[in-house]
């Protein structure tokens, strides 16, 4: 065969390839995103609508409604859209095909919902648009909580300190915090009061959003000097909005405090969270983009630690739990089971075999066949994963035989007088289109794979090309690694016979004996059960 013609003629070309794929093995590792699973490309877009007090049954026939009707007739490659109506909420998920550039969905969604607010009922605020995909999982959840800070501080601290700068991790999504209490400014109505003084509430909101503005004035130049104008339209403090005028009415003025009272508050509790019976405050971050789950907690950590250098005083933030854990367990356990495999192929190769430099051979050839394998998962943008890994594994029971069987082969010929140029070249080429032939018959057992749809086809599809990639570089570098290393290290195994057999020879020899005594033991019961029937 030609490729075996090539390697023995050129025998160190072959050598520095192997070097190349052993030496780019960790910049592809290092550059290579792990997960636990593949990344799983299915787009998705929610819509979150808010309105205060609208109960289900209107927000799904108000605004939910007519705005599926619109999202159909402007936005491109939808696959379906889910969504779900609650008290004040609607949540619209916008489902798209794997091959929607998302960039442009986002647009079309945004443009339609702010061209419906015109024609949903008075008062909807704009939608709260955010995008996300099946890999958008939880990776790591930071827990704050002090014994010195109050429910609503530290709900403040949350978003305004912590989670500003949590965003500016690459990969990373972070939705609003569970627990606490948003901050808000309460206007307490005093209904009693109201109707005593003859005013309604629509006459304090009145009052109040016609005296708290803060208007654009500008500046104004005296002499050389510029100055910013000011209009005092806007109270400082709070208790200045209760000095608000309300009405006049025959000279006499109601104010502000008269018939309400302005505090600082907070909104209607949805969710607590408690740590040890504390309550406190819980900020998910999430996974979202091609980076490394890895990378992600660790970089979440190291900005955790930063963050804590300009903490108030008592703030404790802590992580309360971490899927890099799990993620490197699993990894760490299917590696494990791979060196086992490996370490027992080639066990197992040295006892049938007997000679240490036909082993060698051979584990060489199959840690060189999984990382070239690796090496185009990295080119085709997959990452180091469970399924990759597993289909690596999986691999290993078969690379061996591409290996095996040309080393054997090898010998054969050896046996039969044959110098050993010639040996390594007849026995590595008669069994080449064989070996070819069960290679396809390998790789044509996962294409079927590639024909998966939906989530189905992102989880077992790299599976597949892990061990057909894998197959592949077996094939080859049995075809040019292994004749060329059997050059190098076989040169005195043709006269071996004539010497003293070594170490692993004895071995092999006498567990070939006790294999021919127990196939022959086989063969005779076996013989006599035939006979008996």
């Amino acid at each position: 065969m030609w490729l075996v013609d090539i390697a023995l003629r050129r025998p160190y070309t072959y050598l520095v390839m192997a070097l190349l794929i052993l030496l780019s093995t960790p910049f592809v590792l290092r550059s290579t995103p792990t997960d636990i699973l593949p990344d799983i490309k299915i787009p998705v877009v929610s819509v979150v609508w808010n309105y205060t007090g609208m109960p289900p049954k209107d927000m799904r026939e108000r605004i939910v409604s007519p705005y599926e009707k619109a999202l159909t007739t402007t936005v491109n490659d939808i696959e379906h859209i889910e969504s779900q109506s609650m008290n004040g909420i609607a949540v619209v998920k916008v489902f798209f095909h794997p091959n929607v550039n998302i960039s442009t969905a986002i647009s079309q969604i945004t443009s339609i919902s702010q061209f419906m607010l015109r024609t949903l009922p008075p008062g909807t605020v704009p939608p709260l648009i955010i995008t996300y995909s099946a890999s958008s999982v939880p990776v790591v959840q930071v827990g704050l909580s002090s014994p010195l800070m109050s429910e609503q501080q530290l709900n403040d601290v949350a978003i305004n300190q912590v989670r500003t700068q949590l965003i500016t991790i690459p990969g990373v999504a972070v939705p609003y915090p569970y627990g606490g209490k948003f901050r808000v400014v309460s206007v307490d109505l005093d209904t009693e009061a109201l109707l005593a003084k003859g005013l309604s509430a629509a006459d304090v909101v009145n009052a109040v959003n016609s005296q708290n503005l803060i208007l654009p004035t500008g500046t104004i130049k005296l002499n050389e000097l510029e100055h910013t104008v000011r209009l005092n339209g806007s109270p400082d403090s709070i208790e200045g909005l209760n000095q608000i005028p309300v009405k006049t009415i025959n000279g006499s003025t109601t104010y502000l405090r008269e018939v309400a009272h302005v505090r600082d508050g907070y909104q209607p509790q949805q969710n607590i969270v408690k740590k040890n019976g504390e309550r406190g405050v819980l900020l998910t971050v999430m996974k979202s983009g091609p980076e490394s789950t890895l990378t992600i907690v660790d970089n979440v950590k190291a900005r955790v630690a930063e963050i804590m250098k300009g903490a108030p005083e008592g703030l404790k933030i802590t992580t309360m739990f971490d899927q890099s854990i799990f993620v490197r367990a699993a990894i760490d356990s299917v590696v494990h089971e791979a060196i086992i495999a490996s370490c027992l192929t080639a066990a197992l190769i040295l006892l049938f075999l007997g000679s240490w430099r036909s082993t060698c051979i051979i584990a060489v050839s199959i840690p060189l066949s999984i990382l070239s394998s690796i090496i185009v998962l990295h080119a085709l943008g997959e990452t180091i994963n469970l399924m990759t890994l597993g289909g690596l594994t999986l691999a290993i029971g078969i690379l061996v035989d591409d290996a095996t069987v040309t080393i054997e082969n090898i010998e054969r010929h050896l046996h039969l007088g044959k110098d050993l140029y010639n040996a390594i070249f007849d026995g590595a080429s008669e069994i080449a289109v064989p070996a070819l032939v069960s290679t396809l018959c390998i790789c044509i057992v996962f294409l079927p794979m590639f024909f998966l749809t939906g989530v189905a086809r992102y989880l077992f599809v790299p599976l597949a090309e892990a061990v057909v990639f894998a197959m592949l570089a077996s094939y080859f570098l049995s075809r040019t690694l292994v004749p060329t290393m059997a050059l190098m290290m076989m040169k005195h195994q043709a006269h071996q016979a004539s010497g003293e057999p070594g170490f692993f020879k004895r071995i092999h020899v006498s567990f070939d004996k006790a294999f021919e005594r127990m196939r022959a033991s086989y063969l005779s019961a076996l013989s006599a059960l035939l006979e008996r029937d």
